[in-house]
């Protein structure tokens, strides 16, 4: 088991509609947090929620090239080496694969896809034994869907991804978690990059996913498929 008490943990994406429950299941755990997302205002506010919990913080756009090894960089320099790290960033697109543009594609890949890569490659040198990189992939890398097929293929790039750095990084035993929680009442798809949101069953509560997310950190879990929340 891997115990929270004390670990630093990254939380990217962490002022999200799930970005921000996962937080405060970790803080409630015990563990020391360093904060990212895009707005200021927004990161500040949660830290001040969080109190404590919160080591320092590192607003910042990770679809910037640049910006994923900052964020690593200043939560190292500032809180030390990393027990873990929780990748709860992205965005959702909506409409036909023929109709989908650059800049919509740019943004789904470099958010969803390119970013928590370079996460990942900075943050490995700073993990010791027993760490932890949670990606969230979702469930359209298991079951892709019409009308999401760029934000889908996205996802099971990063569903890919984690599976063969999950088996390079055993070798020194950091975990990598890859979690596809289905639909989840987060707000996301009623702010797509693109797109209208097709009318789509109740969602699962973002707490509870939260707490399911925490509780596989804590059992060392390392794939968590869309029906491991049928509890949630």
């Amino acid at each position: 088991m891997t115990d929270l008490a004390g670990a630093h943990v990254l939380v990217l994406g962490a002022t999200g509609g799930l970005g921000a429950p996962i937080s405060r299941r970790l803080a409630d755990a015990g563990a020391r947090l360093w904060l990212s997302g895009r707005s200021q205002e927004r990161v500040a506010g949660l830290a001040a929620d969080l109190g404590d919990a919160v080591a320092g913080s590192t607003p910042a756009d990770l679809r910037l090239p640049g910006a994923p090894d900052q964020v690593v960089a200043e939560a190292v320099a500032g809180g030390g080496p990393l027990t873990g790290v929780v990748y709860a960033a992205g965005v959702v697109a909506f409409g036909d694969a023929a109709d989908v543009d650059d800049d919509v594609l740019d943004d789904l890949m470099l958010l969803n896809l390119i970013a928590p890569i370079r996460t990942l490659r900075a943050a490995v040198p700073h993990l010791a034994a027993g760490g932890f990189a949670v990606q969230i992939s979702a469930v359209v890398a298991e079951r892709p869907m019409a009308g999401m097929a760029a934000y889908s293929a996205s996802k099971a790039g990063l569903a890919a991804f984690g599976a063969a750095a999950a088996t390079e990084l055993r070798r020194r035993k950091i975990r990598v978690v890859d979690v596809r929680p289905p639909h989840t009442e987060t707000g996301l798809a009623d702010r797509p990059v693109a797109g209208t949101a097709p009318k789509l069953p109740a969602g699962l509560a973002p707490e509870a996913v939260a707490e399911r997310i925490v509780r596989a950190i804590v059992d060392d879990e390392k794939v968590l498929g869309s029906d491991a929340f049928t509890d949630a």
